[in-house]
């Protein structure tokens, strides 16, 4: 599907199910360029108001859909109190990328202005005890791909340190995160040379079960937080973890 077939479903879709939504915005692949045969369409609705804001699968002209429900500050909630703990935008970019339809509008221009305000104030940094976290994650992720006891345990491993890896890169140096797919695209935004080392160690360890350039990279990646980190970490529980017992 063409971006301006997108265009005219999303119409269709804004009229038949959103009548009284202020704007739709479709995001996602298909504004990026990226789309394939069995992309589904990424739509933001904005209310003027929302009792609770919630998303919808569904299916219109046979292409999936998937559509994000909200008004101004049910947006304000997600972009402050999930997209920036968690650093990585997904519905922030979603809007700040999102074609307007039927047309922009003061809704959809405050909206964007949102979103465009939390992606340049960046993600919430991360606190030592985050870095140690992650550090200590991707160490005993990197024990796992030395000796693995079959090729699905190595797999499983790879599948955990590539997104490890990459989320520890990007939140170290405060810098917004991304997950699955977009982790590559992300990486290239901000490090070419190194965005490349990263899909290089990885296909060759998925392909070939060759581990040492991912060994490598990932202690690289570790170096300038103090490295791999096994021998001493600790970390508290919540004083509430108690419960009574029966």
């Amino acid at each position: 599907m063409d971006l301006a077939a997108a265009l005219d479903i999303t119409r269709d879709i804004r009229d038949q199910r959103f009548p009284d939504a202020g704007v739709v915005l479709l995001a996602g692949s298909i504004v990026r360029g990226e789309a394939t045969a069995h992309s589904d369409l990424d739509l933001v609705v904005i209310h003027a108001r929302v009792k609770q804001a919630c998303r919808t699968s569904f299916r219109q002209d046979g292409w999936p859909v998937e559509a994000f429900i909200h008004d101004l500050q049910t947006l304000n909630y997600f972009f402050l109190e999930v997209d920036r703990p968690s650093g990585v935008p997904s519905l922030c970019d979603m809007v700040a990328d999102g074609i307007e339809v039927p047309e922009a509008s003061g809704l959809s221009r405050e909206a964007k202005g949102l979103a465009r305000r939390v992606l340049d104030e960046g993600p919430e940094s991360w606190t030592e005890a985050d870095r140690d976290a992650s550090r200590y994650a991707i160490t005993d992720l990197i024990e796992d791909i030395r000796a693995p006891r079959s090729s699905h345990e190595l797999r499983a491993a790879l599948t955990s340190l590539y997104s490890a890896t990459a989320h520890h890169f990007c939140r170290s140096r405060g810098l917004w995160s991304a997950k699955a797919k977009m982790i590559p695209r992300k990486l290239a935004s901000y490090d070419r040379a190194f965005a490349d080392r990263f899909v290089e160690a990885f296909e060759a360890a998925f392909r070939d079960a060759e581990t040492e350039k991912v060994i490598r990279l990932c202690r690289d990646v570790l170096e300038r937080d103090g490295g791999f980190l096994f021998e001493g970490y600790s970390r508290k529980a919540p004083k509430h973890w108690r419960k009574d017992l029966l």
